[in-house]
């Protein structure tokens, strides 16, 4: 079953937490203003995570802006946001997770991974010997009240506020995070409580998996009881033009663009903005998600093919909570329409993941999901270890 460890590397200086944690490498969108942004802090991880010299700005952060850690500890991290839903907080730990073939049901993952997505963290992680961004995952565990209890009776080692100017889902959270060493009771406790269940990912696809194909032994994990999905919209530039398939769709029209109800898929553009309702819901649980309904039902409309997904000259992507960039990409000529789909339920995502492990070919479409709010990178970085030569199912 699944095993858990302490984590051992490098973090933050207290007095500059704020300045090294950054969004995940996979959110900073190259020339964006988030990139901008975090470009402009000396010490943002974002020079490791994405940066053109990965290496020589690991050197300068160990040296401006991170101490040693060697003694094998959990790290409980708490976050608190305000939404439309009113204050919000979610618990989760950060472990070191062994790394094994997903045949073997340790680890349950939902989603396809992309050879140069895999290649690029594998360089990184080689290149540095330690690994910067977690793995997300979902645990069926009773896990929330004995991670609340922590927050109780534990001072925090950070106690800070995310500054990114608006500029994504991370911004204006505050975070408290707890250092558990593992050794100790509490940690004793809570590696008993995550050794039996298996661990679902939810977002790092890419990240267990150049785990897994690099060869090392764990990977830097972030465990959680429970996630918010969002849709992840989409702005689209088909190669032929909307307004020539518009009589063949059953269109309605609408005021501008929201999230819409399940089975609805909500369409802007510079002409106006319309609702499409799915035709066919099949039963199976790949095909009854709403990505895989738009994909047959309006992407052949328009000439594009599932090859066409991750080509940016047709495709980009934005979460729910930035409908309005979606919306600028169109109004500024970027891409020809914005859709917007209902999320993907946790419900979903995990039938999706569950009947993936008799059928590895089962999973979820790419660009399904997107969990908010992310996990900053830089709580803590893993010094990581090779030494497992399983690769199976890579």
């Amino acid at each position: 079953m699944t095993r858990i460890a302490g984590l051992v590397g490098l973090r933050p200086a207290p007095s500059v937490v704020h300045r090294v944690t950054a969004p995940p490498y996979d959110v900073i969108k190259p020339k964006s203003a988030l990139a901008a942004r975090l470009e402009a802090e000396p010490l943002s991880l974002a020079h490791v995570t994405v940066g053109p010299d990965p290496v020589a700005a690991f050197e300068r952060l160990q040296k401006d802006g991170l101490v040693r850690d060697d003694e094998p500890a959990f790290y409980v991290y708490e976050q608190v946001w305000t939404s439309e839903l009113g204050r919000e907080r979610r618990l989760g730990v950060l472990v070191a997770c062994e790394v094994s073939p997903y045949e073997k049901r340790r680890v349950i993952r939902h989603e396809k991974t992309f050879d140069e997505k895999v290649k690029g963290r594998i360089a990184l992680a080689n290149a540095t010997a330690h690994t910067f961004g977690p793995v997300f995952a979902l645990v069926r565990a009773p896990l929330d009240p004995f991670l609340d209890e922590i927050t109780k009776t534990l001072t925090p080692l950070y106690d800070f506020d995310t500054d990114l100017g608006g500029l994504n889902d991370l911004h204006g959270i505050h975070s408290r995070v707890f250092r558990v060493v593992a050794s100790s009771a509490q940690g004793t406790a809570l590696t008993a409580l995550l050794d039996p269940p298996p661990f679902y990912i939810a977002d790092g696809h890419h990240r267990y998996h150049a785990a897994l194909k690099n060869g090392q032994t764990h990977a830097l994990m972030y465990v959680t009881e429970r996630a918010r999905i969002q849709a992840y919209d989409r702005v689209v530039t088909g190669t032929t033009p909307f307004d020539s398939i518009k009589p063949t769709l059953k269109l309605m029209p609408a005021e501008g663009l929201a999230t819409p109800p399940k089975h609805r898929f909500a369409i802007y553009t510079r002409g106006g903005s319309y609702f499409l309702d799915a035709i066919t819901i099949p039963q199976d649980v790949v095909g009854r998600l709403d990505c895989s309904i738009l994909e047959r039902e309006l992407y052949a409309h328009l000439g594009l093919t599932h090859a066409m997904i991750q080509d940016e000259k047709h495709f980009d992507y934005y979460p729910e909570s930035q409908l309005d960039q979606a919306r600028a990409a169109v109004d500024r000529g970027d891409y020809e329409l914005a859709i917007a789909l209902h999320p993907v339920s946790i419900d979903e995502l995990m039938k999706v993941a569950d009947a993936g492990l008799d059928d590895p070919s089962i999973v979820m479409p790419e660009k399904s999901t997107f969990f908010a709010p992310k996990i900053l990178s830089g709580v803590f970085i893993y010094r990581h270890s090779l030494g497992r030569t399983d690769t199976s199912s890579v």
